[in-house]
Parts: C-alpha cells; sequence; structure tokens
C-alpha cells in the first residue's frame, strides 16, 4: 500500500510534522530529573534527528554525533513479502549511498546484529572512525567483516559511558518475537570470529541492546525492536522513546506501563526496507496499534519519514 507522507502522519503527529516542515522543529519545554544517570544533565540544547530508515537514527548536537544501527544500503531480500526474506540473499555494501549522507560520528551504536542493523557498520566506523558499542557476538561478526578491532567496545548491558558531549546508558533487550513459536528470524551467538559472513543468514541477532543516549540535555530511549526486558528498564525516565511496531500482542502497552510516564514516542523501523530509501517510507504494517497505545498514556506520537530531519 503506497503511503504519502502527508497521508502517513496521523494524530499527533500531523501536528507535530505541519509545525517542523522542511526544517523539522519539535519543541520539547524543560527536562525530565532521570533516576539512573549518576551525574546532573547538562543545559538542553538542540538535539537534531535524522532517520535513515529501519533503525538508522543520526542525533546531532553540537558537534557531538551518534548513530544507531546505520544501514543505509538498502537491497532487496523478500522479507514483506508472503514468501519471505531469502536467507541466501548476499549482503551488500554501497558506499557511494553512505558517502551522499554520513560525514562524522562519534559513536556508533549496534542494537542487534541482523542484517538490516549491522551491514553497513564495518564501513561506516572505518569512514568515521567511532566507537562501536555492541555485544560481544557482534563484535565477533564485525571482526569477520574487516572492521577495526580497536574501534570495537563490547558491552553487556548496566554500563554508563560519558563521551565528550553526551552519554550512553547501556540495558539488557529483547528481540521481538512472533508466530504460533514466538520466534524470530536468524537466532544464535558467536563466541570466536567465524568465517566472514556473506549472506543475511549468517548475521544472527547475537543478543539484543537497549541505549539511552543523554545528549542535549535530552535523554532518549532507543529500541530497534518492539521489544524490551521489563527489569532493566523498570521505571526508567526518559523524555523520548524510539518504539517499533509488531511483536507480542499489547508489548507497547506493558512498555509505556514499564517505564516513567514520557512526553514523546517516535516510530522506528516501521518501513519496507526493500523499498528505496530516496522514496518515501512505505509501512510494512498498520501503525494505528502503536500510535495508539503511545496516546491513550497521554504522550505525542511522531512519525518522521526518510530523510527527514526533526529538532527536538
Amino acid at each position: 500500500m503506497k503511503v504519502s507522507r502527508r497521508g502517513m502522519l496521523t494524530g499527533a503527529a500531523a501536528v507535530g510534522a505541519a509545525a517542523v516542515g522542511a526544517a523539522g522543529v519539535v519543541g520539547l519545554e524543560g527536562r525530565s530529573e532521570a533516576v539512573t544517570t549518576p551525574t546532573a544533565q547538562p543545559k538542553r540544547e538542540p538535539v537534531e534527528l535524522t532517520w535513515f530508515g529501519t533503525h538508522a537514527w543520526q542525533l546531532k548536537c553540537g558537534k557531538s554525533v551518534v548513530l544507531t544501527d546505520p544501514w543505509l544500503t538498502r537491497f532487496k531480500t523478500g522479507t514483506f513479502t508472503p514468501e519471505g526474506a531469502d536467507p541466501k540473499t548476499k549482503l551488500v555494501i554501497e558506499p557511494e549511498v553512505i558517502d551522499k549522507h554520513l560525514t562524522t560520528a562519534d559513536a556508533i551504536l549496534v542494537h542487534h546484529a541482523h542484517y538490516d542493523h549491522m551491514a553497513d557498520v564495518p564501513y561506516v566506523a572505518k569512514k568515521t572512525q567511532a566507537t562501536v558499542l555492541c555485544t560481544e557476538t557482534h563484535a565477533n561478526l564485525l571482526r569477520a567483516m574487516r572492521t577495526q578491532d580497536d574501534l570495537l567496545s563490547p558491552v553487556r548491558g548496566g554500563e554508563y559511558l560519558p563521551f565528550d558531549g553526551f552519554s550512553i546508558e547501556v540495558f539488557p533487550s529483547l528481540h521481538s518475537c512472533s508466530g504460533k513459536r514466538h520466534t524470530y528470524a536468524y537466532p544464535g551467538y558467536r563466541y570466536d570470529v567465524p568465517p566472514r559472513p556473506r549472506v543475511i543468514e549468517d548475521l544472527v541477532e547475537g543478543g539484543t541492546l537497549a541505549f539511552v543516549i543523554t545528549i542535549g540535555g535530552l535523554r532518549i530511549l532507543s529500541l530497534s525492536t518492539a521489544n524490551f526486558d521489563p527489569n532493566a528498564l523498570r521505571d526508567l525516565q526518559v523524555d523520548v522513546v524510539f518504539a517499533a511496531p509488531g511483536g507480542e500482542p499489547g508489548i507497547t502497552d506493558r512498555l509505556m506501563q514499564t517505564i516513567k510516564p514520557v512526553r514523546k514516542v517516535i516510530a522506528t523501523h516501521w518501513d519496507d526496507f526493500d523499498k528505496p530509501l530516496d522514496d518515501p517510507g512505505i509501512p510494512w504494517t498498520d501503525l494505528a496499534p502503536l500510535r495508539q497505545s503511545v496516546e491513550r498514556t497521554g504522550a505525542e506520537f511522531v512519525v518522521v519519514d526518510h530523510l527527514q530531519k526533526v529538532t527536538l
């Protein structure tokens, strides 16, 4: 189903989109006092978000740049067809596509190792020389893909990592499950460096992480799937959540009940990534349940299109 940029933005998102236009400015007044941050929050400064489809976000404040799951090389896999993805689809990296949009970064956050999250990370890491936060399995896969070892920083969850201009908190998380058996594609771990990944099934999930990025005085919870670890996130206080559709029934309701009340939820990983990044995003699923779940709590629901910038 083809959805125009205007048609995609519904409810509170439509109001926000009308306000941002091309400039993409959405106001957040004040800040919340985080219960998990060891140090006081800095003064609020504008934070510019850019969405590159799937869970690929660029967060920029001043000279600081954080990337989440920077996958910009989109290639056809059949993921959202009735037949599903072909696990033998060859991995492709297109430097010219990446170079068109990404120039610098201080940190790259790898949430899990599926191809639509991590396949471009070796090139992006080499280009930017950013610190790559990831699990040990992710690191072993990245080593197999010829990523510089000195850029890799394996984490498990529980870390508080201060950088110049921002901080990162790491939380254990879970990949979304679906279907009769409550499964997901390409599970598994790599405890040693494997042969170089060649096809999409070679990039196993390898553990899922969630991150809180505190930048410009704003706290953003980044979730790459609809699922989460309720014990890790219980009573977490943040300003913004990246939340994905799908997963088990009621999962977003449970998320919103687990964390402290939040003011803004931005939809992520909702687009059919077999389609071009330069075209408007086409939802792979109905976003209405996610929107309704968010708005029932009084939070604002925002949908950002491909390559759109939003300033918080």
